[in-house]
């Protein structure tokens, strides 16, 4: 019997909070009563009116997703509202404070409900909409790593090779077996269930996804233009967000943008591992941290005040959409 949905969705809200919790948990077992009253002070030195700054730049980076997205919508013959694009991509962030994901399905449903747009052209979009931004973080990372080859280097001698160092070959041979057993059996699955209706759904979302990565090219070289455009503010407002997050405390002023670029990497991953990033988000930038000296308990503190930033500006511009929605198309 199938699982119905609201459970599903249920089971996902659970498990993504729990590894949150986790997170949570494996930042505060180490420390010590001189480790919480450094996070007391962090906290208590922030300059938080820093915050709105944050907020405006933050807002400009959601205003550029909507016009992007709303550039990819038109390549399928639609012309969505500025307004109802901007408040569908914000309730979809909304949803996904809840369950990550889900809120992707949330805004489509949102514009093709006050657009009258076919859901799966919408999908479609999205899917290459999160596909580029993939594209995008990896070269997020290749940019981190080129520029701070020295710290990723000495993070290596540091934590990894010594690790590596201790591990015999019986335990790689081990480790090697595993990878091809799950290797071998995703092949068998996918040849024994090729023919099911998972695997039919899957063939035509691949379509829509690969329709939707061809529709950049089907752009004039105008809607092209921009379409890059919007997609460079995007993450450079994502970057300038935190570099403004690092004049908020007296600890982390000197770092640079290149940290910053480190920390949103890292950051973005955190987004999708638990509900808006709770507890992975503050463990990953705490980490992050460490390889420019700051410590333990700055990072953690610096780590909650941005989630808190970026959570609180969701909450609200989400919730804002959700109610506005009804009333702006109304007047329309």
């Amino acid at each position: 019997m199938a699982m119905p949905k609201a459970l599903k969705n249920v089971l996902k809200f659970l498990v993504f909070l729990s590894i949150g919790l986790l997170m949570i948990w494996l930042a505060l077992k180490d420390m010590t009563p001189k480790d919480y009253q450094d996070v007391k002070t962090a906290f208590l030195s922030g300059n938080y009116w820093l915050i709105v700054p944050a907020f405006i730049i933050g807002i400009g980076s959601h205003l550029s997703r909507a016009l992007r997205w709303r550039i990819l919508i038109e390549t399928q013959g639609y012309k969505p509202g500025v307004l109802n694009t901007f408040f569908a991509v914000m309730v979809g962030y909304l949803v996904n404070m809840g369950v990550p994901r889900l809120g992707e399905i949330a805004r489509c449903g949102v514009l093709a409900n006050y657009e009258k747009i076919p859901a799966d052209k919408l999908i479609g979009t999205m899917i290459a909409e999160r596909a580029l931004d993939l594209c995008c973080l990896l070269l997020v990372f290749l940019i981190c790593f080129l520029l701070q080859i020295d710290i990723v280097l000495a993070f290596l001698d540091a934590e990894v090779f010594p690790k590596l160092a201790k591990t015999n070959g019986s335990q790689l041979l081990i480790i090697l077996v595993i990878a091809l057993a799950v290797i071998g059996i995703l092949i068998f699955l996918f040849k024994r269930f090729a023919a099911s209706k998972a695997a039919i759904k899957l063939r035509a979302l691949m379509k829509g996804v690969l329709a939707g990565i061809l529709s950049i090219g089907k752009m004039d070289k105008k809607k092209l233009g921009w379409f890059i455009i919007h997609t460079v503010c995007i993450w450079a407002q994502y970057l300038a967000m935190l570099y403004v997050g690092f004049l908020c405390l007296p600890a982390t002023r000197e770092l640079g943008f290149t940290a910053a670029l480190t920390v949103l990497a890292l950051g973005s991953i955190a987004m999708i591992v638990s509900p808006g990033g709770i507890g992975v988000y503050p463990y990953l930038v705490q980490k992050t941290l460490l390889l420019y000296n700051i410590s333990l308990p700055i990072g953690w503190a610096f780590g909650w005040i941005i989630w808190g930033a970026q959570t609180l500006l969701i909450c609200l511009l989400g919730l804002m959409s959700f109610i506005w929605l009804p009333i702006h198309n109304k007047k329309a």
